[in-house]
């Protein structure tokens, strides 16, 4: 099935930077899968220096702390790697080592990569990533999850990797219209697995994934046999609308207390970000679009301004050149207008008491929140596994890859003989 489709779209589709991504003749039916590649033009990486070099910057911040933003000394120094040291071609040498594909899906073009293990056993996965996110932040748990042995790992762990970008993300097409929401998405998904020839495969996801993987779940979709999160819906319909006030109700335990805390910091100092993107994604696209160091500034600041305590310059900027190249930071942020009203972390937003499939949970330390474990269990009725881990944040496949591909091989691992 998965060969046949290979072999009807055999050929090279090179990347169109700033446009969506080249398509087929109209003789190729949209169902077919076409191989993919990238090659961005030189003349758009020498644009890309020339501005870089040029940024004009503002005033260094009042304070000698990060509460007024990425620090100038800092963003100066990342940027100037960027302009004088980075090599965006070591990037895409790293995508073009892989299986990419298009796929076209309700009118849109869908980019992913496509790693088939060895291992006849193995369980079909789905990964989604988020914003700022990409394929980028995944692509070191694809030699862990597909081929364990290698990894000091098991045969009888391995999956079959799908990562698909989000619409409007990295090399998918850009939606011309409304509607592309998280349960869109997950239709999507659905709708790709299957072309793909997996009659049974679980879904992952941080961040936008989270959402997504839960959407897939609650819609039950043909094949799912069960997700896992980093980023679950657990507050309670009750406990999130105090979130703004800061005023936490009476009778929480002490983790609960410490998520609502945790929460409560980030609603009211560094949710920002998200209101801007779920009001005026168009406004803030103009900037983003023409200003590669305010690109920056926008993406680095999301990690807490710290990135480089756990990722590499050149990882943060494979990143940013990603979203400056496909030019997607204004399709990119449209997915909080299409999410807009919605809060992603209550539970009650996400409808979890209509998901009867098995969930599983990691909690990491450095994310937004650590999910209390009362909480997650109230959220959903059918949780097969939950575990707290010592390290890691949001971005968890980036920053800690092995400590990731543990807990995905652990927390599927009861669903394999279902």
């Amino acid at each position: 099935m998965l060969a046949g489709a290979l072999l009807m779209g055999a050929f090279l589709l090179q990347s169109a930077f700033g446009n969506a991504p080249a398509r087929p003749s109209e003789t190729v039916p949209p169902e077919t899968i076409r191989p993919f590649r990238v090659h961005v033009p030189q003349a758009d990486l020498d644009q890309l220096r020339d501005r870089v070099l040029a940024t004009r910057w503002p005033d260094p911040e009042t304070v000698a702390d990060r509460s007024q933003g990425v620090r100038l000394a800092k963003l100066q120094a990342l940027v100037q790697h960027w302009g004088t040291g980075y090599d965006w071609r070591k990037a895409e040498a790293r995508l073009n080592a892989l299986p990419q594909f298009i796929t076209t899906i309700d009118s849109l073009d869908i980019h992913f990569i496509h790693v088939r293990s060895k291992h006849p056993h193995a369980l079909p996965l789905v990964i989604t990533h988020g914003w700022p996110g990409s394929v980028f932040e995944l692509l070191k748990v694809i030699g862990p999850l597909t081929d364990p042995t290698a990894y000091g790992g098991k045969a009888a762990d391995a999956f079959h990797v799908v990562i698909p970008s989000l619409p409007g993300f990295g090399f998918s097409a850009k939606p011309e219209g409304t509607g592309w929401d998280p349960d869109h998405v997950a239709r999507a998904w659905a709708v790709l697995m299957k072309r793909l020839g997996y009659a049974r495969y679980v879904a992952q996801g941080g961040d936008w994934g989270s959402p997504v993987s839960s959407a897939m779940a609650r819609q039950n979709v043909a094949g799912l046999a069960g997700i896992h999160i980093t980023l679950p819906a657990t507050v309670p319909p009750e406990v999130a609308p105090l979130l703004a006030g800061g005023k936490a109700p009476a009778g929480l335990s002490a983790k609960e207390r410490a998520a609502f805390d945790t929460l409560t910091r980030f609603v009211m100092k560094h949710r920002a970000y998200a209101v801007m993107m779920a009001t005026r994604p168009q406004t803030i696209g103009y900037s983003l679009t023409d200003s590669p160091a305010g690109l920056a500034a926008w993406i680095y600041d999301y990690h807490d301004g710290e990135p480089e305590r756990l990722l590499s310059r050149d990882d943060i900027l494979d990143d940013i050149t990603l979203y400056w190249l496909t030019n997607t930071a204004a399709s990119s942020a449209r997915i909080y207008w299409e999410n807009a009203g919605r809060n992603l972390l209550a539970a009650a937003a996400q409808q979890t008491a209509e998901i009867s499939l098995p969930v599983a949970i990691t909690v990491f330390p450095e994310e937004i929140y650590q999910a209390p474990e009362t909480w997650a269990r109230r959220a959903y009725r059918n949780l097969v596994y939950f575990h707290e881990v010592d390290k890691g944040g949001h971005f968890a496949a980036w920053e800690q890859p092995q400590l990731f591909t543990q807990e995905i091989r652990a927390a599927f691992r009861s669903l394999r003989s279902r």
